[in-house]
């Protein structure tokens, strides 16, 4: 009997545990008023992935969700289904346009075991997924589509149906292939921009460069700064801003970053006469000025849709770690002349101020003094101004979020972010969790703080104590409720 025992904790099937992440399992979007007549169903169906789902599934999958949005309304009319919970997976519902509604469908976490009879025994891990944090992905992906496509609405007045069914397919064959949904985390959620940070002189010195700039090339309509993926300045309103930074972050600069790193030894055209040595390029537009037959073409992003919709060409200009986004009004086609002329008068004064950021955050860095692994981790957002800042994370893409702690820990810290959004009122929680760790919230003033702290033996006040700490030390200017 002793040797069963032992035999079943150690034999073939023990160790052989699979776990599986979540997947996509499909992503629709229909509109009801398209096909109110029983035969013309199939005409609500404005985009369905994966499109090789044979007619009638396609018909029944989105006519149960129109179901159980219709149901979820007789209870609250105002605020219709926003996720459905079951054993396989979960559904997630988004209205962004009257009528016009997203569905993103995601299957749970699952563990497969090895049973005694060798045969596997899938378990799905139902409570693993965050509401919140899927729910504010299907809606980055109605953004996404909005930055480089205008609204549905916009469509259907260039186009009808037709013509929205094109772009929401062209758009979204792409983008969904980006969606790395084991990734997804807290910074879902919050959709926020890390700053970098300034001296006052250093920011003066980018402020007035902004200015000749936006003088010298007199078309320039928005202008927006940033140094090492962190921005430092921007004329765009914050909502669009914000879904700018995530594509340049996210999708943009880490396409270049190889060949900035191969170019960065050997200034670039120094060759061409009378051009000063710089390390300007374009991220956006054409690749080799001195090519006549380059094409100058720009992406086209549409902001301030709720206003007064307007659709500007984005040109983006790196020189080392800086990069600069000029906006111009879509109406105009820049030519290569305007790019040589944009690049003789960007490229060497950006290098130049690329350089003295550079040197300038080295001399913080070595005033701040190289301490030691601090004991705790943290995530702070400011829902004002949408600065985000993490020591949790270490790299943080679509395709990868490293993170330095273990997911149990950011899953408690997307369920303290729960309670918060139930509440309006400031708060702290404190959560000890099974790993000898101590997890914070702090909600204050429209700012949220998350701290992991390893202490194994400390209690309560003492965590308070070194939270406060915390708080005297990385967040000195800023006011937190005790």
């Amino acid at each position: 009997m002793a040797a069963a025992a032992a035999g079943a904790g150690s034999g073939p099937w023990a160790a052989q545990e699979k776990q599986f992440p979540p997947a996509l399992l499909s992503f629709f979007i229909y509109n009801p008023g398209f096909g109110p007549r029983e035969g013309e169903e199939e005409n609500k169906i404005l985009f369905y992935h994966p499109n090789e789902v044979e007619k009638n599934e396609k018909i029944r999958n989105v006519g149960l969700c129109e179901a159980i949005v219709q149901f979820t309304r007789t209870f609250s009319p105002s605020k219709p289904a926003k996720s459905l919970h079951t054993q396989k997976n979960r559904q997630f519902f988004n209205e962004p346009e009257g009528n016009f509604w997203m569905v993103m469908v995601v299957r749970n976490p699952i563990i497969e075991k090895q049973s005694k009879d060798g045969k596997p025994v899938i378990e799905y891990q139902e409570e693993e997924l965050l509401d919140k944090v899927y729910s504010s992905v299907l809606q980055q992906c109605y953004s996404m589509y909005k930055l480089f496509n205008g609204t549905f609405l916009k469509a259907m007045e260039d186009g009808g149906v037709k013509l929205l069914k094109e772009r929401l397919e062209k758009f979204f064959h792409r983008y969904l292939q980006t969606l790395h949904l084991q990734s997804c985390d807290l910074l879902d959620i919050f959709g926020g921009i890390s700053f970098f940070p300034l001296d006052k002189m250093t920011y003066l010195k980018i402020q007035s460069f902004i200015n000749r700039m936006e003088e010298s090339l007199n078309i320039v309509k928005y202008t927006a700064f940033l140094y090492n993926d962190q921005l430092i300045w921007s004329g765009l309103e914050q909502d669009d801003m914000r879904i700018l930074y995530k594509y340049l972050t996210t999708s943009l600069f880490p396409r270049h970053i190889e060949p900035e790193l191969a170019g960065r030894d050997s200034p670039i055209r120094a060759e061409m006469p009378g051009n000063l040595q710089h390390y300007g390029r374009f991220l956006t537009g054409p690749l080799n000025l001195n090519d006549p037959d380059a094409k100058c073409r720009f992406p086209k992003i549409f902001v301030n849709t709720d206003d007064t919709y307007e659709e500007l060409h984005l040109i983006v200009y790196k020189a080392m770690s800086a990069a600069v986004c000029f906006m111009i009004d879509a109406s105009i086609h820049p030519t290569l002349d305007f790019c040589r002329r944009l690049d003789s008068i960007v490229g060497p004064q950006l290098t130049v101020l690329a350089s003295d950021i550079c040197e300038q955050f080295n001399i913080n860095k070595r005033m701040s003094g190289s301490e030691k692994e601090p004991q705790f981790k943290f995530i702070y957002f400011n829902h004002m101004n949408l600065a985000e800042k993490s020591t949790v994370h270490m790299r943080k893409t679509p395709s990868v979020s490293l993170t330095s702690v273990h997911p149990d820990l950011m899953k408690i810290l997307g369920d303290i972010n729960s309670d918060f959004t139930r509440v309006d009122e400031d708060e702290e929680i404190i959560v000890k969790a099974m790993s000898d760790y101590w997890v914070v919230g702090k909600k204050s003033d429209r700012r949220e703080l998350y701290v992991i702290l390893n202490q194994k033996n400390a209690n309560l006040i003492e965590v308070n104590e070194e939270v406060k700490k915390l708080c005297a030390t990385q967040f000195n200017n800023i006011f937190f409720l005790d």
